[in-house]
């Protein structure tokens, strides 16, 4: 049988290797505590490493998905994906070792740095420390958002809401909601859209 041609103008997502068996909560708990531990800088970073790359349990699609989608949740995107990832493979128990594996130990940490900073907060030193430390973060934060864009490869229309919502949250300020209730149904219209072209 002859083969149906592809339209000109479809995306084709980029292959990608199989993924690895449903995690359980004892393996949700450990992948969740190293991404903690390791999330200097942010650990959205770090899991989203740890799903896709190392531990091959979602593709970089179905995790940019979770991520946006706890990006619009109240609460931090990253405890939100947590619950969300963890929920999915392995239920309620896999939703608390997920969010307990990447806040225990953190917490930890936490209480150890707050206890140092309140003797050495006024040293020069450690506020010049502190300032290079949130531009490393920053840079990686920028990094891992390039990282992924250049994996899932969106249309041009998708990238333009992006640079909008980037724009209108950066320079015009405009809360986080509004971006939410405004683009959010363009963007939807524009994937039906091009959806029903590629058809």
């Amino acid at each position: 049988m002859p083969t149906k041609p592809v339209p000109r103008n479809a995306v084709s997502p980029p292959e990608e290797p199989p993924l690895n068996p449903p995690p359980g909560p004892g393996q949700l708990f450990v992948a969740f505590a190293k991404a903690g531990l390791m999330g200097f800088g942010g650990a959205q970073i770090w899991v989203r490493r740890a799903m896709v790359e190392e531990r091959r349990w979602l593709t970089e699609r179905d995790y940019a998905e979770v991520l946006g989608l706890g990006q619009v949740l109240p609460g931090p995107n990253v405890g939100n994906a947590a619950v969300m990832i963890g929920r999915r493979f392995a239920g309620l128990p896999g939703s608390f070792a997920a969010t307990g594996g990447l806040y225990l130990f953190p917490l930890i940490v936490l209480m150890g740095l707050v206890l140092l900073w309140q003797g050495f907060a006024d040293e020069p030193l450690v506020s010049s420390f502190m300032h290079g430390l949130a531009c490393a973060a920053a840079g990686m934060v920028i990094g891992n958002a390039f990282r992924m864009s250049g994996r899932l490869r969106p249309p041009p229309e998708q990238i333009a809401v992006g640079l909008a919502a980037a724009l209108a949250a950066a320079w015009f300020r405009v809360p986080l909601p509004v971006i939410v209730l405004v683009l959010g149904p363009v963007s939807i219209g524009l994937v039906v859209w091009r959806m029903r072209r590629a058809t």
